[in-house]
């Protein structure tokens, strides 16, 4: 880690901010006799997930090629999606008080983020609009994690050099092309890490 503390910080939503139950697909394949696992499996399919982050199809769109592919009539399959997505997640409430905090400190903190165009719903839901200084989501920018065009327009997001940029995800690849563009990265396992953070932010004890 450099010696001058970050003065801003990217954070990443799913597995950060944001927590989302494994009950809830399980039990929506349960319901409709589908294999467990299928519903992730499927959606998260590359083809299926790169152009719902990019930017290229909805939410919607890309929960209908989700259902499309399901081993049922279609009707039950979208109705076994509708009932998976109902449940947005839930907030993790340390992390989003660490941000609060640093934010609190003159930090500029940004919500950096693999989404499709369902994310500005998804935070007002969670309570969580107004939270952050600048919202970069990579369906709006047509690119996204880990290009280095991200990185640069969301450390433009906050108006902050990328070496004075403090950036947190969960996602091990995430981390290496925000390294390569230069930025702080610092890869998420849980709220053990905040210590740590904060002193990356030199944020008052």
């Amino acid at each position: 880690m450099q010696r001058q503390p970050a003065q801003a910080m990217l954070i990443d939503l799913d597995g950060v901010v944001r927590r989302w139950d494994p009950a809830v697909p399980a039990a929506a394949e349960a319901a409709h006799n589908l294999p467990a696992g299928i519903l992730m499996q499927t959606a998260f399919a590359w083809d299926l997930l790169r152009p719902a982050i990019a930017g290229e199809i909805t939410d919607a769109e890309w929960m209908h090629l989700v259902a499309t592919r399901l081993p049922l009539p279609y009707d039950e399959a979208a109705a076994a999606v509708a009932e998976w997505q109902h449940h947005r997640g839930t907030v993790d409430p340390e992390a989003l008080a660490f941000v609060r905090e640093a934010r609190a400190a003159g930090r500029r903190v940004g919500l950096a983020t693999n989404a499709t165009d369902r994310l500005r719903g998804d935070l007002e839901a969670l309570g969580l609009t107004g939270e952050f200084d600048a919202v970069i989501n990579s369906s709006e920018l047509k690119i996204h994690k880990p290009a280095p065009d991200f990185f640069a327009q969301a450390c433009r997001a906050l108006d902050t050099e990328a070496p004075w940029v403090l950036f947190v995800d969960d996602d091990d690849r995430v981390i290496r092309g925000a390294r390569a563009a230069k930025l702080l990265g610092f890869r998420w396992t849980g709220t053990q890490d905040l210590p740590y953070l904060r002193k990356a932010l030199a944020l008052p004890s």
